[in-house]
């Protein structure tokens, strides 16, 4: 469940609802792709713009239209409350998994968080994927906090926010978070500029959003990696780089992976909650000629 590519795809919306035909198509893309997971309902799933009847429909079409391909649930919420009837509601849809963000709007202390954790994994029946994303959950994890709640029962990975790109730099800081983690929970890397780093440094996994747009571009880095091929995996990443430059003019991957999807068909314009919107104008423009560039579809 938690190694290889898991693909994370767009919810697409509007102001009126969710495109629930755009993102079934999006979802049985992933699986005829064969990506090693689906992670629905995570950051570029807009999981924090819907309500909860949304996100179980969302849940169940993600399920329903992945095949074999296992499905992970974002349950983020502000309260445990919430998460907790999130969590329910993602393991009634039939997913493999869960992935847990420490969503917060008043800053949370590390025991607050070790908490809420807690609370969450010992109500569970699936395993749950820990969620380290500072720049949307506004909190940094500590090692030994990853350590503690690594601990608790139902923890099967953990979601690191990228790590350094000097490669010998990157192995030792996934080596530095693997010592105080039991070996059965793995590692995966997100920002996807990292993936290739990440994955040649030890992490099991990476969460990508590319993966979830365009899966055969990031299973060709996934797979050189896996099979221990680090300057394949480093030169195909590579390659992008005027892609990963683009998302970091955008303040990250959610624009630009909206406009791809528009670009391709894959879903209508807009399909972002507002306030949100895709890149435009001279951007849109640029990103069109980089998918045909870079072959990324």
């Amino acid at each position: 469940m938690f190694t290889g590519l898991s693909a994370f795809p767009l919810t697409p919306m509007d102001e009126q609802d969710i495109d629930e035909t755009a993102f079934a198509g999006l979802v049985e893309r992933l699986a005829a792709a064969g990506v090693d997971s689906i992670g629905a309902l995570g950051s570029t799933g807009s999981y924090a713009y819907l309500s909860r009847g949304e996100r179980a429909r969302v849940a169940r079409i993600a399920v329903e239209h992945a095949g074999d391909v296992p499905v992970m649930i974002g349950i983020g919420a502000l309260r445990t409350r919430d998460v907790l009837l999130l969590a329910e509601d993602a393991q009634k849809a039939g997913a493999s998994a869960v992935l847990l963000a420490p969503v917060s709007y008043q800053k949370l202390a590390p025991e607050e968080v070790y908490a809420h954790y807690e609370a969450v994994a010992r109500s569970l029946s699936v395993p749950m994927c820990v969620y380290d994303n500072p720049g949307t959950a506004n909190f940094q994890f500590s090692d030994e906090l990853h350590g503690r709640i690594a601990q608790l029962p139902n923890i099967g990975s953990i979601k690191i926010p990228g790590v350094p790109s000097d490669a010998a730099e990157a192995t030792a800081r996934v080596q530095r978070l693997r010592a105080l983690i039991p070996a059965h929970v793995t590692i995966g890397v997100s920002g996807d500029w990292f993936g290739a780093t990440g994955m040649n440094a030890g992490c099991e996994a990476w969460y990508s959003v590319i993966g979830g747009l365009f899966p055969k571009t990031a299973l060709a880095i996934a797979r050189a990696a896996q099979r221990g091929d680090a300057a394949q995996a480093t030169r195909l990443s590579a390659r992008l780089q005027p892609y990963w430059d683009l998302i970091a003019c955008h303040g990250g991957s959610l624009r630009v992976t909206a406009a791809a999807a528009s670009l391709l068909s894959l879903a209508r314009s807009p399909c972002l909650p507002l306030p949100l919107k895709a890149i435009d104008g001279a951007d849109r423009a640029y990103l069109a000629r980089l998918i045909e560039e870079l072959e990324l579809a």
